[in-house]
Protein backbone atom coordinates (compact mmCIF):
# COMPACT_ATOMS: atom_id res chain seq x y z
CA UNK A 1 0.00 0.00 0.00
CA UNK A 2 1.58 3.30 -1.37
CA UNK A 3 2.50 5.58 1.59
CA UNK A 4 1.06 9.07 1.90
CA UNK A 5 3.00 12.29 2.15
CA UNK A 6 3.08 13.91 5.68
CA UNK A 7 3.59 17.24 3.34
CA UNK A 8 0.92 19.77 3.75
CA UNK A 9 -0.37 20.95 1.17
CA UNK A 10 -0.48 25.06 1.32
CA UNK A 11 -2.11 26.09 -2.03
CA UNK A 12 -0.25 27.62 -5.44
CA UNK A 13 3.05 29.18 -5.14
CA UNK A 14 3.53 32.28 -5.26
CA UNK A 15 4.87 33.31 -8.81
CA UNK A 16 7.26 36.19 -9.46
CA UNK A 17 6.47 38.76 -12.47
CA UNK A 18 10.16 37.97 -14.03
CA UNK A 19 11.32 39.64 -17.15
CA UNK A 20 11.17 36.74 -19.52
CA UNK A 21 7.20 36.69 -18.56
CA UNK A 22 7.28 40.38 -19.42
CA UNK A 23 9.39 40.06 -22.35
CA UNK A 24 6.13 37.37 -23.71
CA UNK A 25 3.88 40.07 -23.67
CA UNK A 26 6.11 42.65 -26.04
CA UNK A 27 5.00 42.65 -29.52
CA UNK A 28 5.60 45.41 -32.26
CA UNK A 29 2.34 47.74 -32.88
CA UNK A 30 1.70 50.82 -35.15
CA UNK A 31 0.75 54.46 -33.79
CA UNK A 32 -3.43 54.21 -34.25
CA UNK A 33 -5.62 56.77 -33.80
CA UNK A 34 -6.30 58.89 -30.36
CA UNK A 35 -8.50 56.63 -27.92
CA UNK A 36 -11.71 56.27 -29.59
CA UNK A 37 -14.77 58.29 -27.91
CA UNK A 38 -12.10 61.03 -26.19
CA UNK A 39 -10.94 64.32 -27.44
CA UNK A 40 -7.59 64.98 -27.59
CA UNK A 41 -7.12 68.25 -25.26
CA UNK A 42 -6.33 71.25 -26.58
CA UNK A 43 -3.25 73.61 -25.43
CA UNK A 44 -6.08 76.27 -24.90
CA UNK A 45 -7.75 73.67 -22.34
CA UNK A 46 -4.23 72.61 -20.99
CA UNK A 47 -3.74 76.29 -20.00
CA UNK A 48 -6.95 77.07 -18.48
CA UNK A 49 -5.79 73.96 -16.57
CA UNK A 50 -2.75 75.30 -15.14
CA UNK A 51 -4.63 78.91 -14.15
CA UNK A 52 -7.14 76.86 -12.54
CA UNK A 53 -4.91 75.30 -10.35
CA UNK A 54 -2.90 78.05 -9.81
CA UNK A 55 -5.98 80.34 -8.01
CA UNK A 56 -7.16 77.55 -6.21
CA UNK A 57 -3.61 76.96 -4.82
CA UNK A 58 -3.05 80.95 -4.32
CA UNK A 59 -0.04 81.78 -1.84
CA UNK A 60 0.43 77.79 -0.84
CA UNK A 61 3.17 76.02 -2.01
CA UNK A 62 2.20 73.40 -4.65
CA UNK A 63 2.57 69.82 -3.66
CA UNK A 64 1.74 66.53 -6.08
CA UNK A 65 0.47 63.06 -4.27
CA UNK A 66 2.52 60.61 -6.70
CA UNK A 67 1.08 57.20 -5.97
CA UNK A 68 2.56 55.38 -9.13
CA UNK A 69 4.99 56.30 -11.64
CA UNK A 70 5.69 59.78 -10.85
CA UNK A 71 7.05 58.99 -7.46
CA UNK A 72 10.32 58.06 -9.48
CA UNK A 73 9.91 59.91 -12.58
CA UNK A 74 8.33 63.26 -11.60
CA UNK A 75 9.36 64.95 -14.98
CA UNK A 76 10.43 68.25 -12.96
CA UNK A 77 12.89 69.27 -10.13
CA UNK A 78 11.56 68.33 -6.68
CA UNK A 79 11.90 71.11 -4.36
CA UNK A 80 10.98 68.40 -1.46
CA UNK A 81 9.56 65.61 -0.84
CA UNK A 82 7.35 63.15 2.01
CA UNK A 83 6.26 59.93 2.54
CA UNK A 84 2.32 60.54 2.41
CA UNK A 85 -1.47 58.49 2.76
CA UNK A 86 -4.35 59.65 1.11
CA UNK A 87 -7.37 58.42 3.02
CA UNK A 88 -10.31 57.69 1.26
CA UNK A 89 -9.03 57.04 -1.51
CA UNK A 90 -7.05 53.30 -3.03
CA UNK A 91 -4.84 52.54 -6.12
CA UNK A 92 -6.06 50.33 -8.76
CA UNK A 93 -5.33 49.29 -12.18
CA UNK A 94 -9.18 50.80 -12.94
CA UNK A 95 -8.37 53.22 -16.02
CA UNK A 96 -9.02 51.79 -19.45
CA UNK A 97 -7.41 52.25 -22.32
CA UNK A 98 -7.60 51.45 -26.21
CA UNK A 99 -4.19 53.06 -26.89
CA UNK A 100 -0.36 53.90 -25.56
CA UNK A 101 -0.24 50.18 -23.78
CA UNK A 102 -2.87 48.56 -25.86
CA UNK A 103 -5.09 48.37 -28.54
CA UNK A 104 -9.50 48.01 -29.60
CA UNK A 105 -8.95 44.22 -29.71
CA UNK A 106 -6.57 43.84 -26.87
CA UNK A 107 -7.28 47.03 -24.16
CA UNK A 108 -5.59 47.35 -21.11
CA UNK A 109 -5.84 49.37 -17.48
CA UNK A 110 -3.78 51.41 -16.18
CA UNK A 111 -3.46 52.86 -12.46
CA UNK A 112 -5.85 55.35 -11.35
CA UNK A 113 -7.13 55.90 -7.76
CA UNK A 114 -10.61 55.29 -6.94
CA UNK A 115 -12.66 56.41 -3.80
CA UNK A 116 -12.59 54.49 -0.49
CA UNK A 117 -9.57 52.96 1.39
CA UNK A 118 -6.10 54.57 1.64
CA UNK A 119 -2.70 55.06 -0.85
CA UNK A 120 0.40 55.28 0.25
CA UNK A 121 2.51 57.58 -1.85
CA UNK A 122 4.81 60.60 -2.17
CA UNK A 123 4.17 64.30 -1.70
CA UNK A 124 6.36 66.18 -4.49
CA UNK A 125 7.20 70.18 -3.89
CA UNK A 126 6.82 71.93 -6.65
CA UNK A 127 9.34 74.59 -6.95
CA UNK A 128 7.83 77.97 -6.99
CA UNK A 129 10.29 79.46 -9.67
CA UNK A 130 9.24 77.17 -12.10
CA UNK A 131 5.94 76.39 -10.63
CA UNK A 132 4.24 77.36 -14.12
CA UNK A 133 5.76 75.67 -16.64
CA UNK A 134 6.17 72.36 -14.36
CA UNK A 135 2.19 72.24 -13.81
CA UNK A 136 2.17 72.78 -17.48
CA UNK A 137 4.36 69.88 -18.32
CA UNK A 138 2.48 67.90 -15.57
CA UNK A 139 -0.95 68.61 -17.24
CA UNK A 140 0.43 67.82 -20.47
CA UNK A 141 2.12 64.24 -19.06
CA UNK A 142 -1.04 63.12 -17.35
CA UNK A 143 -4.22 64.50 -19.33
CA UNK A 144 -4.48 64.20 -23.18
CA UNK A 145 -7.91 64.13 -23.56
CA UNK A 146 -10.46 66.76 -22.52
CA UNK A 147 -12.92 64.09 -20.92
CA UNK A 148 -10.22 63.74 -17.76
CA UNK A 149 -9.91 67.35 -16.87
CA UNK A 150 -11.57 66.16 -13.92
CA UNK A 151 -9.61 63.39 -13.36
CA UNK A 152 -7.14 66.74 -11.75
CA UNK A 153 -8.57 67.19 -7.62
CA UNK A 154 -6.65 68.36 -4.55
CA UNK A 155 -6.69 65.28 -2.13
CA UNK A 156 -5.75 65.60 1.63
CA UNK A 157 -3.05 63.67 2.77
CA UNK A 158 -1.23 63.21 5.76
CA UNK A 159 2.30 63.23 6.62
CA UNK A 160 5.47 63.10 8.98
CA UNK A 161 4.81 66.61 9.17
CA UNK A 162 0.99 67.16 9.37
CA UNK A 163 -1.86 67.46 6.90
CA UNK A 164 -1.67 68.66 3.65
CA UNK A 165 -3.82 69.84 0.80
CA UNK A 166 -2.27 68.33 -2.83
CA UNK A 167 -3.06 67.94 -6.45
CA UNK A 168 -3.02 64.69 -7.74
CA UNK A 169 -3.95 63.09 -11.31
CA UNK A 170 -6.42 60.29 -12.25
CA UNK A 171 -8.85 60.75 -8.96
CA UNK A 172 -11.95 59.20 -10.27
CA UNK A 173 -15.52 59.63 -8.82
CA UNK A 174 -17.64 56.81 -8.57
CA UNK A 175 -19.73 57.94 -11.78
CA UNK A 176 -16.60 58.51 -13.61
CA UNK A 177 -17.38 56.37 -17.32
CA UNK A 178 -13.39 56.60 -17.90
CA UNK A 179 -12.68 53.95 -14.84
CA UNK A 180 -14.01 50.94 -13.72
CA UNK A 181 -13.74 48.44 -10.68
CA UNK A 182 -13.42 45.45 -11.72
CA UNK A 183 -12.79 41.73 -10.34
CA UNK A 184 -9.19 40.92 -9.86
CA UNK A 185 -9.00 37.68 -12.35
CA UNK A 186 -10.60 40.38 -15.22
CA UNK A 187 -8.13 42.99 -14.48
CA UNK A 188 -5.37 40.60 -14.33
CA UNK A 189 -6.81 39.13 -17.62
CA UNK A 190 -6.65 42.30 -19.54
CA UNK A 191 -3.72 43.38 -17.91
CA UNK A 192 -1.88 40.60 -19.38
CA UNK A 193 -2.95 40.85 -22.77
CA UNK A 194 -2.52 44.59 -23.78
CA UNK A 195 0.36 45.63 -25.48
CA UNK A 196 0.87 48.72 -27.99
CA UNK A 197 3.57 51.73 -29.42
CA UNK A 198 4.53 52.18 -25.45
CA UNK A 199 5.21 48.92 -24.44
CA UNK A 200 2.54 46.32 -22.79
CA UNK A 201 0.21 46.41 -19.58
CA UNK A 202 2.44 44.04 -18.29
CA UNK A 203 5.63 45.41 -18.85
CA UNK A 204 3.59 48.98 -17.02
CA UNK A 205 2.88 46.84 -13.88
CA UNK A 206 6.14 45.42 -13.73
CA UNK A 207 7.77 49.30 -13.61
CA UNK A 208 5.45 49.87 -10.70
CA UNK A 209 6.04 46.70 -8.85
CA UNK A 210 9.49 47.08 -9.05
CA UNK A 211 9.71 51.25 -8.32
CA UNK A 212 6.83 50.79 -5.14
CA UNK A 213 9.23 47.77 -3.88
CA UNK A 214 12.50 49.63 -4.05
CA UNK A 215 10.53 52.82 -2.20
CA UNK A 216 9.47 50.71 0.15
CA UNK A 217 12.70 49.26 0.63
CA UNK A 218 14.49 52.28 1.14
CA UNK A 219 11.95 53.25 3.43
CA UNK A 220 12.37 50.53 5.52
CA UNK A 221 16.42 50.93 5.47
CA UNK A 222 15.93 54.51 7.39
CA UNK A 223 13.07 54.05 9.61
CA UNK A 224 11.68 56.95 10.01
CA UNK A 225 10.38 57.80 13.54
CA UNK A 226 6.46 58.14 12.12
CA UNK A 227 6.13 56.11 9.38
CA UNK A 228 2.78 56.75 7.70
CA UNK A 229 0.20 53.71 8.54
CA UNK A 230 -1.10 51.48 5.69
CA UNK A 231 2.59 51.93 4.15
CA UNK A 232 3.12 48.22 3.59
CA UNK A 233 -0.16 47.36 2.99
CA UNK A 234 -0.23 49.94 -0.01
CA UNK A 235 2.68 48.65 -1.45
CA UNK A 236 1.95 44.33 -1.33
CA UNK A 237 -1.96 44.38 -1.43
CA UNK A 238 -3.80 44.79 -4.98
CA UNK A 239 -0.69 45.37 -6.71
CA UNK A 240 1.26 42.20 -5.90
CA UNK A 241 -1.81 40.06 -6.15
CA UNK A 242 -2.53 41.27 -9.77
CA UNK A 243 1.24 40.40 -10.85
CA UNK A 244 0.59 37.02 -9.89
CA UNK A 245 -2.95 36.42 -11.49
CA UNK A 246 -0.91 38.07 -14.83
CA UNK A 247 2.03 35.07 -14.18
CA UNK A 248 -0.05 32.49 -13.56
CA UNK A 249 -1.61 33.73 -17.13
CA UNK A 250 1.45 33.92 -18.70
CA UNK A 251 2.92 30.95 -17.47
CA UNK A 252 -0.18 29.02 -19.11
CA UNK A 253 -0.02 30.45 -22.28
CA UNK A 254 3.80 30.15 -22.32
CA UNK A 255 5.49 27.77 -25.29
CA UNK A 256 6.31 24.65 -24.47
CA UNK A 257 10.04 23.63 -23.99
CA UNK A 258 10.05 22.14 -27.95
CA UNK A 259 8.37 25.63 -29.15
CA UNK A 260 10.94 28.52 -29.89
CA UNK A 261 9.22 31.56 -26.99
CA UNK A 262 8.69 34.39 -30.00
CA UNK A 263 10.64 37.14 -30.24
Amino acid sequence: MPRRSNTATCGPTPLRLTAELVARTIKPVEEESPEPNLTPIASEELDGLVRRIEEEAGDQEIWVFAYGSLMWNPGFDVAASENAVASGWHRAFSLKIERFRATSDAPGLMLALLPGGSCSGVVLRVPCATKQQDLHRLMAREIRYSEARDMVRWVSVKTASGSRRALTFWASSERSPLTEKMPLETAANMISQACGPAGSCEERLAEDLSGLLARHAHHQRRRAERRPAGLREGLTGRAADAADHCSRRLRRSAPSSKTPAPR
